[in-house]
């Protein structure tokens, strides 16, 4: 299996995504994003965590069995170099979203939508440390 993101500032959703994408099989490969390819993706300022410690931390992961560092801004190279047969995505996607689906159906294999709902991520985390709040505060605001 595989699995990929930007792992920023990792927290309970990466976890559960990690943990579901392990349950499709028995070896899960982790695709970490670059510096530079965070940067892009997600604006100045970003990432707050450097690649190798990214890479690090999710490697120290149960669930995690090896990771790798890729420079574009999809896995599409990594996945074709890798050839898994399910690579998974969190609950942000879709089947039909999945930027990678083509190539991953190229060799048979297989799109998985893992994880819990999308209700974390590290743009509400550094939201919360701006305002001062915990995640329980923000829960009570809502609710």
């Amino acid at each position: 299996m595989f699995a990929n993101g930007c792992f920023d500032l990792l927290h309970v959703g990466h976890v559960r995504y990690l943990e579901g994408a392990r349950q499709q099989g028995s070896v899960l490969v982790v695709g970490v994003n670059s510096n530079r390819t965070v940067r892009e993706l997600k604006g100045e300022g970003r990432p707050l965590v450097a690649e190798r410690a990214r890479a690090e931390m999710l490697a120290a992961l149960e669930s995690v069995d090896y990771v790798v560092i890729f420079d574009e801004l999809t896995a599409e190279k990594i996945l074709r170099d890798l050839r898994p047969d399910v690579h998974c995505k969190g609950t942000d996607y879709t089947q039909a979203t999945v930027p990678e689906r083509a190539v991953v159906k190229d060799w048979g294999g297989q799109v998985s939508i893992v994880g819990d709902e999308k209700r974390h991520s590290t743009r509400q985390v550094l939201a919360r440390i701006i305002q001062g709040k915990t995640e329980d505060a923000s829960r009570r605001e809502k609710g």
